[in-house]
């Protein structure tokens, strides 16, 4: 029995089947496969776009003209990258063309950084530019180095005896060495640690609560923080953990959507912010709250401020039009990205991914948002290299602004 793609045996007596495990070679001629890939993909489109003007390309026009260069292609890459031009014309985003897993691999990925250790250490660059030394800053909490009791101050010298300084790459030393054991030589002392793979996730959380620091410092603990970090469902989740241990007891909360990738949650993330008091509970000498607080709705029921950034993207900028349309404050920062349209994917005849977008997305003026970025009512571009300084120009205009309001209040 041959079925989806998988040979299977059935018994005659009690009819149970059983997988068959078969090793098969197929000869593909790629001058017919390209032309059958290239007319499937431009035909999906044709079908499927969410435009049915396509953004205004002539979508007949374009296949003549990429048909030509598709017949051209001497191998799949080749293939793949016309491809993206011609998908290029419709200037959309959420738009692509990915080779097939095995293609992928096969096509490199690999070589230096693919295993590059990763230590959670920070280092201070005018010691390094002065000395060529590798003096410790700052150590990543729950990192291998912090697990390993490094201490900011001292001094990287070597990895596995090799020595570490002016004119060596850390990578380097660190290549190939993610979840292996590693020996350094700290300020004389042999410490071993197991690097990592990736350090993103306590980089990340590090990030979010140096802003809830920063935040609270500017404020003087009036004001609460959150980022969103995209719109995903392990993302809401946080979030309503984010504001249950670290805000409820503030006056307002800083919304950070800032570098969100979007997802598909935003209507969730809103309602939390959406809702309003209208009873208060209070239990006999105990302090009085929110019934939808103590019923176990989530609900945050305090003023808040949006900030977002030109990497806001997709959902978040969903998020950011319904803030606005809702009136449940201002947003600072720069407009959004404008790339708001939403997508499936098509496997084409020979595995290659090409991502669909099918729905149109219009904001509550009836316009197209795709190409449209949201607009911010207090705008604020961070200056380059203001990361480096401590500062954060456009949380300090979102405090300032949530601040006053509730003040005024």
């Amino acid at each position: 029995l041959f079925r989806s793609g998988h040979v299977s045996a059935i018994g005659v007596e009690n009819r149970q089947t059983r997988a068959v495990n078969v090793d098969a070679e197929m000869d593909v001629d790629f001058n017919l496969e390209k032309m059958a890939v290239f007319e499937e993909a431009w035909a999906a489109q044709r079908d499927q776009y969410a435009d049915p003007h396509y953004n205004g390309a002539d979508w007949n026009a374009v296949r003549k003209t990429y048909a030509p260069l598709i017949e051209g292609a001497r191998n799949p890459d080749e293939m793949r990258a016309i491809l993206r031009l011609m998908i290029g014309e419709l200037n959309s985003s959420h738009s692509g063309i990915t080779a097939p897993p095995a293609a992928a691999a096969a096509g490199g990925g690999g070589g230096r950084g693919a295993g590059v250790g990763q230590l959670g250490l920070t280092f201070d660059r005018a010691t390094y530019e002065s000395s060529g030394k590798l003096k410790v800053t700052e150590v990543l909490p729950h990192s291998p180095a912090d697990l390993a009791k490094i201490q900011p101050g001292e001094e990287l010298r070597s990895v596995d005896g090799v020595a570490a300084g002016a004119h060596v790459s850390l990578d380097d030393l660190l290549d190939h060495k993610a979840t292996k054991r590693v020996v350094l030589d700290i300020s004389g002392r042999s410490v071993t640690v197991q690097p990592v793979a990736s350090l993103a996730d306590q980089i990340y959380r590090k990030w979010v609560e140096d802003n809830r620091a920063y935040v609270a410092r500017i404020s003087n603990n009036r004001l609460g923080y959150v980022h969103i970090r995209d719109m995903s469902e392990g993302s809401l989740s946080q979030l309503y953990q984010d504001l249950d241990s670290q805000n409820r007891s503030r006056q307002g909360v800083v919304i950070d959507i800032r570098n969100n990738n979007g997802g598909f949650v935003n209507a969730y993330a809103l309602d939390v912010l959406t809702r309003r008091p209208y009873l208060t509970m209070t239990d006999r000498g105990g302090p009085a709250e929110s019934a939808r607080t103590a019923l176990g709705q989530r609900s945050l029921e305090l003023p808040t401020i949006l900030v977002v950034n030109q990497h806001s993207l997709s959902d978040a900028e969903d998020f950011t039009e319904g803030y606005r349309t809702l009136k449940l404050g201002k947003v600072v920062g720069e407009p959004t990205a404008g790339w708001i349209i939403y997508t499936g994917s098509v496997t084409l005849v020979d595995g290659t991914s090409m991502r669909m977008p099918e729905t149109q997305i219009t904001g509550a003026d009836g316009k197209n948002m795709e190409n449209n970025p949201r607009p911010v009512d207090i705008p604020v571009t961070r200056p380059i290299g203001e990361s480096y300084t401590g500062k954060d120009s456009q949380l300090d205009a979102a405090a300032k602004e949530l601040l006053a309001e509730i003040d005024k209040k």
